[in-house]
């Protein structure tokens, strides 16, 4: 991979990674932080990744990163998760769409919300999603359906939402 190769990577993929880490951790801090040690770690290896492969490294290697936040946050907790219902309160009294759906994808389990964001956030294939994750074929298409399908029933009936 050459520097302009990189930068092109830079440009395409960055956003990308950004929703994927953001909708998938739901802090932006830490999302970027996520972005910012991707590009690092293929800058590291940028005479080993091909060109043609760059965005799978990123992804692969963003989801990695994810997980082990995931982790460490598990062993710490921060104060605004114990206020969440003075954080959230909405004037008008109804819940915010976006809200709700963010609440849906954080009861999902970790791989779940990984795969259904992949697919339908960021429109990857089954296969791209399979290569990505290190999951088989049938494992992505199974995750994403049982995630869908939790996710409809924690959303419930669109006019109790609406």
């Amino acid at each position: 991979m050459t520097l302009n190769d990189y930068n092109t990577a830079v440009d395409q993929h960055a956003d990308g990674i950004y929703r994927f880490a953001l909708k998938h951790l739901r802090d932006t801090d830490i999302a970027k932080d996520v972005v910012q040690e991707s590009f690092a770690r293929l800058w590291v290896k940028v005479e080993e990744v091909d060109a043609t492969k760059a965005k799978s490294y990123l992804f692969t290697t963003a989801h990695h990163i994810m997980v082990d936040e995931v982790r460490k946050g598990a062993r710490s907790t921060r104060m605004e998760e114990h206020h969440e219902d003075l954080q959230y309160t909405s004037q008008s009294g109804q819940p915010d769409l976006k809200e709700v759906l963010d609440a849906g994808l954080a009861t999902l389990p970790e791989v779940q919300r990984s795969v259904v964001l992949l697919r339908d956030l960021e429109g990857y294939s089954y296969e791209e999603i399979a290569e990505l994750t290190g999951l088989n074929l049938t494992q992505v298409k199974v995750y994403i359906y049982r995630g869908r399908n939790t996710l409809k029933e924690y959303i419930g009936k669109l006019e109790v939402v609406l």
